[in-house]
């Protein structure tokens, strides 16, 4: 039997605010569940300050290495949004200005003040790129190859995904089921890797907390397949009890 081939994409985030700790990142989760929806799963993400260098570095290495690779942050109309230049270095290709997105910008801004210098580098992409829709501000995101550069605000963000989406070609999506217990890790760890043993086409995250005193964890049980996802939730589940632990459907 032939393996399903598995996509995968890489996620930059770019932006001193974030790495500053001012921001807080929230298009890490929507960009993750968007993918998986699409059959493509999220397979590694790196931080990047504003710097031109190690945007370029990072685009290289996990354009490289994925399917896809999405950025978010750095497409905005001031002198630190260098995103577009830093992927355009890193393909060796000239910064231009895309005609649809200066039409697009003018229409937009015609009753907002005009179409300026720094609005209209938003127009600015990578030569040969083509762009991504934002029916939100205007400013369209751009796709190169295997790349899309996307805003870094995070509603503008999702109308982006919407733009993309069934456009990508992935694989099954990953389902998930979780169970809870009462139990330490380290009492029924045996368990976990016994259950995942026997179903090879599953993967088992254990996830301790502490609560009221007492220790506890959730076990989420992926897969593509969702008769063998069944199978293993059930194969956990006898497991967890047999070893003496009350089981809670959906976690605790």
């Amino acid at each position: 039997m032939t393996q399903e081939k598995i996509w995968t994409a890489a996620l930059i985030v770019i932006g001193d605010e974030i790495l500053s700790g001012r921001t807080q990142d929230k298009n890490i989760a929507q960009i993750a569940s968007w993918l998986n929806v699409q059959g493509i799963r999220l397979a590694e993400v790196r931080v990047v300050a504003d710097d031109m260098a190690l945007i370029a570095e990072a685009v290289n290495i996990l354009r490289a290495r994925n399917d896809y690779l999405f950025t978010t942050g750095g497409i905005g109309p001031t002198h630190d949004d260098i995103t577009v230049d830093a992927v355009a270095a890193a393909l060796g290709v000239e910064v231009v200005i895309h005609p649809t997105a200066r039409a697009i910008l003018e229409k937009y801004y015609e009753t907002r003040g005009g179409l300026n210098e720094g609005r209209l580098r938003m127009a600015r992409v990578p030569q040969g790129a083509e762009l991504i829709e934002n029916r939100m501000s205007g400013a369209p995101g751009i796709r190169i190859e295997n790349m899309f550069l996307m805003a870094g605000v995070p509603h503008i963000t999702a109308g982006m995904l919407d733009a993309l989406t069934g456009t990508l070609e992935g694989g099954a999506p990953l389902l998930s089921v979780t169970l809870g217990a009462w139990a330490p890790e380290s009492e029924i760890a045996g368990v976990l890797r016994d259950a995942e043993k026997a179903h090879e086409s599953c993967v088992i995250g254990s996830y301790p907390f502490f609560r009221n005193g007492t220790v506890g964890a959730n076990f989420v049980v992926r897969s593509t397949e969702p008769h063998d996802l069944e199978t293993c939730r059930v194969a956990l589940k006898a497991g967890l009890e047999a070893a003496g632990y009350e089981v809670t459907d959906g976690g605790i």
